[in-house]
């Protein structure tokens, strides 16, 4: 299979609520707009990432899974956690689900969630515990900006 995009698309009641949230505190811009389906892109890093809403009761949607989504977490990983902890949850306001910590896996990050209930775990990679390191197949937090061992 060749793949040529690939993004989530979150069933909702709020449709528009949902767009607003995601176009005000991650960046997103519109790219289509419709009552029942929004399409979404951010392109304000190097790679761009596209993002759908889709009204839950839409005839698109196979009538058993026409109901609002359930158990989604969408990780978003930026270059500082802390920053975006203090716009996000202490500027914004957005609901805090887990408070900002480290994690011996590799992470230091923080959750909130959409209007939805979906939960938005935001990421800062950091070297994992000696224990945890052997897990990784790809040493990612081994090499800075610049490629140079860090």
């Amino acid at each position: 299979m060749q793949i040529t995009s690939f993004y989530p698309v979150i069933l909702t009641e709020k449709v528009a609520r949902s767009a607003e949230f995601y176009t005000a505190y991650f960046g997103f811009e519109t790219v289509y707009e419709a009552d029942w389906y929004v399409s979404l892109r951010t392109s304000n890093g190097k790679t761009p990432y596209e993002l759908a809403l889709l009204d839950a009761s839409h005839p698109t949607v196979p009538a058993v899974y026409r109901r609002p989504v359930q158990g989604l977490i969408l990780n978003f990983e930026v270059e500082n956690v802390d920053l975006e902890y203090k716009r996000l949850i202490l500027d914004k306001g957005l609901p805090l689900q887990l408070d900002i910590r480290d994690e011996a896996f590799g992470q230091r990050h923080f959750i909130t969630s959409d209007p939805n209930g979906v939960l938005l775990d935001i990421i800062q990679i950091i070297p994992p515990s000696e224990a945890e390191s052997a897990q990784y197949v790809e040493k990612i937090w081994l090499n800075d900006e610049d490629g140079d061992q860090g």
